[in-house]
């Protein structure tokens, strides 16, 4: 029978040098290297007033070396990393056997703050030194990421309002049942119960009284409409993604095309992208040159935005919605949808049905309302919207008079799911966007096609690098300071993992 040497695999005392843990080309080597001969840390040193009296404090350089390890290897909790600190000789090695405790480690995240942002720009300043910065183009795009807030607690200063209200009036109603219970026996369980609801329901609602006396207003949008505010986190928002709503913040970023650096890294609380874009772009002013192509995808398009780049002679590719309908490339693109099975019914449909047509309805001429066949009024909910480059105007049917109307069948098409009938009258065409026409006519050109597939091979792979193998799949901080924070903390990670595949620090 064959013999082999003996493999240890539990506990062993070794004698080690730190120093050659960290292996020369790797990450944490390069990382080692930038925040001990690169990186300005007199902003984290100023926090500290222990020269004389104190117990000594962790070295700010041994917590961010810590910390973009962790991050690096897809560890985000701070007891994970403590655990790491503890056991990972790598960690070890990086920190110097320092080990400090999870709330040490929270707390050196939360108050980054605005700190975070000089060591962002001084490591794209190594970067640029590095060659590792084209200019040739910019590609933006963002990522909807939950927070550490709850999703529940959302809502305008009316539905707190509401709320309050029907917290007090249960509260009421058990006050009142002790009273009318007080002369008969009761179920010593059940009156600890009542007890305890009773507890509940008055903290909860003089928690939400507290939060309304201290937000007098609600939030609002960009074109000033009445945004949720959030109870535990009132400058996250709720977002709709692609696996559902969340309640979080969306981090942008905008990444330079020849090595695929994060030049600009920012956390919003909004979900809507063309808010994000002007903001964006103007931080990339001290990197971009006078030839450098601003790439985004078709979320960050709007006539505001387009308006606003040419006005300041900037380059930009921003597809519209409609840019795909127009590209003869993805003429088939329904094909590839995915059958409900191998075996999908290959029959015609069935024809839709056909309703009632605009012009069976009657515009009033002021054109306050119109009337439907059945002789009911249907009122005005937008009078200068814009459907398919046209001005027109829109008309809801009530409730009241939709729901019960015996030709519901020939005026929807899905009475079973469509409560109200919606009518619009077309006014004509709009008066055409010069910059957005001419926007339109470079994306449909072959340099336009070309940067669309450019934008994508450069933004994405960085957000499948953070989301994939990094397991960045929320915010653990509260706050747009913070959780911005530790979106650049991690932008920060990825340059630096650019540093190190390029040989920064071997010689």
């Amino acid at each position: 029978m064959a013999r082999y040497k003996p493999v240890h695999t539990g506990l062993k005392l070794l004698a080690v040098d730190f120093e050659r843990q960290v292996l020369p080309g790797s990450f944490e080597h390069a990382l080692c290297h930038l925040v001990d001969h690169e990186l300005d840390l007199q902003p984290f040193h100023a926090r500290y007033q222990n020269d004389d009296h104190g117990a000594p404090a962790f070295n700010p350089a041994a917590l961010l070396k810590i910390v973009l390890l962790a991050y690096s290897r897809g560890v985000i909790g701070s007891r994970k990393i403590e655990a790491a600190c503890r056991e990972n000789m790598l960690f070890i090695a990086v920190s110097g056997d320092s080990q400090p405790h999870f709330t040490t480690l929270a707390a050196f995240v939360s108050e980054l703050g605005d700190t975070v942002a000089a060591l962002f720009a001084q490591v794209l300043v190594v970067c640029d030194r590095q060659g590792l910065i084209g200019r040739e183009m910019f590609a933006i795009d963002g990522v909807k990421l939950p927070s550490n807030a709850s999703k529940a607690k959302s809502g305008t200063r009316k539905d707190y309002q509401r709320q309050v209200r029907k917290m007090e009036a249960a509260a009421q109603k058990i006050v009142d049942q002790h009273r009318q219970a007080d002369t008969a026996p009761r179920d010593a369980a059940v009156a600890q119960r009542e007890a305890k609801k009773l507890a509940r329901l008055q903290k909860e609602a003089q928690q939400l009284r507290d939060w309304l006396d201290k937000n007098k207003t609600d939030r609002k949008g960009a074109k000033g409409k009445v945004r949720l505010s959030n109870r535990t986190d009132n400058e996250s928002a709720k977002m709709a993604t692609s696996k559902g709503v969340i309640q979080g913040y969306t981090g942008v970023a905008a990444v330079d095309e020849k090595a695929q650096i994060i030049v600009e890294a920012q956390a919003h609380g909004t979900g809507s992208e063309q808010e994000l874009l002007l903001p964006v772009v103007t931080a990339t002013d001290t990197y971009r040159n006078a030839t450098t192509v601003i790439a985004a995808d078709a979320g960050y398009h709007s006539h505001a935005n387009v308006t606003a780049l040419a006005e300041r002679q900037i380059d930009a590719c921003l597809p519209d919605n409609g840019y795909r309908k127009r590209d003869a490339r993805y003429a088939d693109q329904d094909r590839h949808k995915s059958k409900p099975d191998p075996l999908w019914d290959k029959s015609k449909p069935p024809k839709k049905t056909q309703c009632f047509t605009p012009a069976q309805f009657t515009l009033a001429a002021d054109h306050s309302h119109c009337v439907c066949p059945e002789g009911k009024r249907l009122y005005r909910n937008g009078a200068n919207c814009t459907i398919n480059g046209y001005v027109a105007m829109k008309f809801a049917g009530a409730q009241q008079d939709c729901v019960p109307c015996t030709q519901r069948a020939a005026c929807l098409r899905t009475p079973d799911k469509t409560k109200t009938r919606q009518v619009s009258f077309f006014q004509g065409r709009r008066v055409p966007n010069e910059h957005a026409d001419q926007m339109k006519a470079k994306i449909d050109s072959d340099l336009g096609r070309q940067m669309i597939t450019r934008r994508f091979a450069t933004v994405e792979p960085v957000f499948g690098n953070l989301r994939g193998n990094k397991q960045l799949n929320r915010f653990t901080r509260r706050g747009k300071t913070k959780v911005d924070g530790q979106w650049k903390l991690y932008c920060l990670m990825h340059n630096i993992e650019k540093l190190a595949h390029h040989g920064y620090a071997v010689h």
